[in-house]
């Protein structure tokens, strides 16, 4: 495994997650459906976690590709986990939180991006 490809995909995704959340992106339209209201915790802390968490993403996601996997592979599995795992996973809870439909699009949509933007990294990174 290529750790500093790991490292690179858990970077851009922490990097995705921060454009996708903007209100450039989807973030008054994630405020609004949570609420309007932003989440306690200290900023440095939830960010830090992210990142933990973006990384052992990154990291579990590499190690099930495998060395050296082809672009069209490491793409296609990254669709699979990023929508047909996260996504269909938020939506099951969602449906029991009683969460909306623009909701899950916007976090089952990143999550997509993410395992997409790994796939394409470790695919190109050999």
């Amino acid at each position: 495994m290529n750790i500093y490809a790991v490292l690179v995909a858990a970077v851009s995704s922490f990097l995705l997650g921060g454009l996708w959340y903007s209100p450039a992106l989807f973030g008054r339209a994630w405020n609004r459906e949570n609420g309007g209201q932003v989440p306690p915790g200290h900023p440095g802390k939830v960010f830090g976690v992210a990142f933990v968490f973006s990384l052992l993403a990154a990291f579990t996601f590499a190690w099930l590709l495998g060395p050296q996997p082809e672009l069209r592979k490491a793409l296609l599995v990254g669709a699979v986990a990023g929508f047909g795992l996260v996504a269909a996973s938020f939506g099951i809870n969602y449906q029991f939180a009683q969460r909306s439909f623009t909701l899950w699009l916007i976090d089952g949509g990143y999550h997509t991006a993410q395992f997409g933007l790994f796939g394409l990294i470790l695919g190109l990174w050999h």
